[in-house]
């Protein structure tokens, strides 16, 4: 067998270009051996360890958490950075990666705990003028150009920063091993020198990668297995706002998130996210207002359909914002259960603001937002929409209806249509 040494592809034979990365003469035989046992492989030298109770083991406490200091991204993290963790930050280039993670360094700094900076993409001007943007306590910020990992991790062990950022993983290389920068191979061997420092010394080390919108380059979902904690930087380039979660996290929930807007001095923690949501709404067909519960979080967003005769022989399904799939199956619900005949009509559904609507709670939204259109009528009055639909056009209940409701009025929308309001479909 043949391998890629930059994607790691297999092929059954040589060739001079890899068919799966198109880079050329990183085509390299496997060995076909058998690998040896593990004690072939020591020497014949291999002895039992000791195993050690659980129960003799200290457990960790939050002290042991280095905070952030901004409340949008210790409650995405659990708290903090925990000691000793290694969190990686993935996002599509020029989402504001470099951004986010400077402004977790300024932040940690004003604290007065030494940062270490590793950059392999900036030089040190140009990440000083970032943090002057930034009004950064200069003193406790260390820049270090990109060097081998074998010599990031001798620095590390002489300055014993309180957090390391690796600016970015696709820039690392290394000199015990000849493989090509971003490649896989170098990509997991750099990362398990670094875990094996930070599990030893207790320093905390951030990394940031970059990742194509089918997450193909090597880095997140690489090193997915291997750190502690992953955070993903979504949003639209051509829009303000930022949406950080947390997709891993070995100390701490998933299901927080915390929303930002791209500002001329950095990444500013929206107050209001529901508020900030709705404020461009205008009150035109298809257009209604949902809910999105992320973690303890309740957020209003507006989703938007557009119904439109089709001119091509299957009509076109087109969701932004929620699963293809789903949006199908309430289309056919509705055709269904309400009389709203769509088969030959072309459905467009949007959520607008970068927010994904991932449960199932947002449903009569959506089904709102689509007979709103297809009718061309609109609410008198704003109004927002929370329940499930089923298969038999039935609205069925939700978790923390009351609070979804209680979030709705506090942004200044006092109706609701729930379960307990309607029980199908066709009512609304």
């Amino acid at each position: 067998m043949f391998h890629c040494t930059h994607c790691d592809a297999q092929s059954s034979k040589w060739s001079g270009k890899c068919l799966t990365c198109d880079h050329w003469g990183t085509i390299k035989e496997e060995d076909d051996v058998a690998p040896a046992s593990p004690a072939a492989r020591a020497g014949g030298k291999a002895k039992a360890k000791e195993p050690t109770s659980l129960k003799n083991i200290k457990s960790q406490d939050e002290h042991t958490r280095l905070s952030i200091g901004d409340p949008e991204i210790d409650r995405v993290l659990g708290g903090g950075i925990v000691n000793g963790s290694i969190t990686l930050l993935s996002g599509e280039p020029g989402i504001g990666k470099s951004t986010l993670v400077a402004g977790i360094a300024a932040k940690i700094a004003s604290t007065k705990h030494s940062i270490l900076y590793v950059s392999g993409e900036e030089s040190a001007t140009q990440l000083k003028s970032r943090f002057d943007r930034l009004h950064a306590e200069l003193a406790q910020i260390n820049f270090l150009e990109m060097v081998s990992v074998e010599d990031l991790v001798a620095t590390l062990e002489k300055e014993k920063p309180a957090l390391a950022i690796v600016d970015s993983v696709q820039t690392m290389y290394s000199n015990a091993i000849d493989a090509q920068s971003g490649s896989p191979t170098l990509v997991r061997y750099a990362t398990s020198c670094l875990l094996e420092l930070a599990k030893r010394t207790g320093i905390s080390l951030l990394l940031v990668g970059q990742v194509t919108k089918d997450g193909t380059v090597a880095g997140p979902k690489t090193l997915e297995h291997l750190v502690d904690t992953v955070l993903s930087l979504t949003g639209e380039p051509s829009h303000e706002l930022r949406i950080l979660e947390a997709t891993k996290n070995r100390f701490g929930a998933t299901d927080e998130v915390g929303v930002f807007e791209m500002t001329s001095e950095g990444l500013k923690a929206v107050e209001n996210p529901s508020a900030r949501f709705l404020a461009e709404r205008a009150n035109v067909p298809g257009s209604v207002i949902a809910t999105v519960r992320e973690g303890s979080r309740i957020f209003l967003v507006e989703v938007q359909a557009l119904v439109e005769k089709s001119f091509y022989g299957n009509p076109v399904r087109r969701a932004n914002g929620m699963d293809q799939n789903r949006l199908q199956m309430l289309i056919a619900i509705l055709s269904k259960r309400a009389g709203l005949h769509l088969g030959e009509s072309d459905v467009y559904v949007n959520v607008v603001g970068g927010m994904q609507l991932k449960e199932p709670a947002s449903d009569l939204a959506v089904c709102a937002a689509i007979m709103s259109a297809a009718k061309n009528r609109v609410d008198t009055e704003p109004i927002v929409y929370i329940g499930e639909v089923g298969l038999g056009g039935e609205v069925r209940n939700v978790m923390a209806v009351d609070k979804r409701v209680a979030e709705a009025k506090r942004v200044g929308i006092e109706k609701s249509v729930t379960p307990k309001t309607i029980k199908s479909v066709k009512d609304l």
